[in-house]
């Protein structure tokens, strides 16, 4: 299930984010890619110790938090901290598919990666190439967001990033563990939320919103883990 949360940032806050990326320190993100993906990996990267990641991952996070549509799709247990990076001069990622368990930086805190999230902060106009390219079982999804959306994938899916042949691409990226581990189950969940939420709307007296919002949580407690 891909989803797109629109306005996610508002300019203004791109537009922060953006001013405390260009004031940062980079590194090769190559020093940060396992065996497999170290050749393929062609892009500048924020150590995840840096003080501007911390920060603005922080900001991210508290707005995660806040988003029902996030919530509703993602169901999220444990959230690995915003990484950032940056695609320029035919920078590019070649196709992988993103590590299963990843562990937070000077933690004993372990993630699995069952979604993987992109934020962006360029607008698609402000550079040529740089699509994120998802398989799926519909074909490929090309994904060139608006400058503060955020799009929501399986973290089991094949993709890369193809080439930035002119100007430059920041985006935060970033895994979440679920309390529910089937990407098929949390479509189920998904749908079913989505169909009770406009039910509420349409009718909120309607007596079978009790009736499926108890469906939902006697799956949802089926299914999830924590």
């Amino acid at each position: 299930m891909l989803v797109r949360i629109e306005n996610f940032l508002t300019k203004q806050e791109v537009s922060n984010a953006v001013e405390l990326l260009e004031q940062s320190d980079w590194i090769d993100g190559a020093t940060t890619a396992g065996h497999l993906a170290l050749h393929a990996k062609k892009n500048l990267q924020l150590p995840e110790n840096s003080p501007s990641a911390r920060k603005l991952g922080d900001f991210i996070l508290s707005l995660i938090g806040q988003s029902q549509q996030i919530l509703a799709a993602g169901l999220p247990n444990k959230i690995y901290p915003p990484m950032f990076n940056c695609y320029q001069e035919n920078g590019e990622f070649g196709s992988h598919i993103d590590n299963t368990i990843r562990r937070v930086s000077g933690t004993a805190v372990k993630v699995r990666t069952d979604i993987s999230m992109t934020v962006f902060f360029s607008e698609p106009e402000e550079y040529e190439g740089g699509e994120l390219i998802i398989q799926d079982t519909y074909g490929e999804q090309r994904i060139k967001f608006a400058a503060g959306d955020i799009v929501m994938y399986p973290s089991t899916s094949l993709h890369r990033v193809s080439p930035v042949t002119k100007g430059r691409r920041l985006a935060s990226f970033f895994w979440m563990q679920s309390l529910v581990r089937s990407a098929e189950q949390r479509r189920i969940l998904y749908d079913l939320d989505l169909s009770i939420q406009t039910l509420t709307a349409e009718n909120p007296h309607n007596p079978e919103i009790v009736r499926l919002s108890g469906v939902y949580h006697n799956l949802l407690r089926q299914w999830s883990e924590t």
